[in-house]
């Protein structure tokens, strides 16, 4: 399913009623969907189940970053969990990377696929000038995006979740087939919220993004459903026009 609609809905929800309600109410069925923090910390593994019972994609938005062992261990007792998608932060490290990919083929039951390792390079939520006064990283935000997408891709990750502003020339240092999937995505004349570096899904096309995460532009719309369609009509109208391999 997901080759043929990479937008991931993002369930930013407290608890999973409301989550499912929303899908349902809206006849947002089969969608893909991201599970972040805050639902899955109030829910645990149940709400996956209740989602896959569904029939919906999942990408587990849980940016893990911890020492390696720890985070080997929570991938590998994950992977049995069934999500398409799961992620960790890239600035863990090279060798936190690798355990967490270990620890999704330990852990994926016999036949069953497992789920696609991206890393985190920075948060959308990031501006230049937060990576140089509070992180007091000195390098330019492509500088770092760039070595932590290198950095992922030596440590045997599938892709990295970044910026659609970064996602085309990941690709160019990191080859076609190293996933880019961008959150941070509006409809047009949606307000930015708490985001910094964000685009529409037409732009994330466009810049060469594999998959995009969209949440408030249709949570909060007036019409989700309709919402949604605008958003997956402008990342088809664009994708017949740009050539990209297919997600998953």
């Amino acid at each position: 399913m997901l080759k043929n609609n990479p937008l991931f809905l993002a369930l930013d929800f407290p608890d999973g009623d409301k989550a499912i309600n929303f899908l349902q109410a809206h006849n947002l069925y089969q969608v893909p969907v991201k599970v972040g923090m805050e639902l899955y910390y109030q829910e645990g593994p149940s709400i996956i189940g209740r989602l896959k019972d569904q029939g919906h994609p999942i990408f587990l938005d849980l940016k893990l970053h911890d020492i390696p062992n720890t985070v080997k261990k929570a991938m590998k007792g994950m992977a049995s969990l069934g999500v398409d998608v799961i992620n960790v932060h890239a600035a863990g490290g090279k060798e936190m990377i690798n355990a967490a990919q270990q620890g999704l083929e330990e852990g994926t039951p016999t036949g069953e696929k497992k789920p696609k390792l991206l890393a985190v390079t920075q948060l959308t939520s990031t501006s230049s000038q937060v990576l140089m006064d509070e992180l007091l990283i000195s390098k330019s935000m492509e500088e770092t995006v760039s070595h932590y997408a290198k950095l992922s891709r030596d440590a045997g990750a599938d892709g990295v979740v970044c910026s659609v502003h970064e996602a085309d020339w990941i690709h160019t240092l990191c080859g076609d087939d190293f996933m880019t999937v961008t959150p941070g995505i509006r409809l047009k004349g949606n307000a930015i919220d708490d985001q910094i570096r964000i685009a529409t899904p037409e732009e994330a096309r466009k810049r060469g993004a594999d998959a995009i995460v969209i949440g408030r532009s249709i949570t909060n719309s007036q019409d989700p459903k309709a919402a949604y369609a605008e958003a997956k009509k402008e990342w088809e109208d664009e994708k017949r026009t740009t050539s990209s391999q297919s997600f998953i």
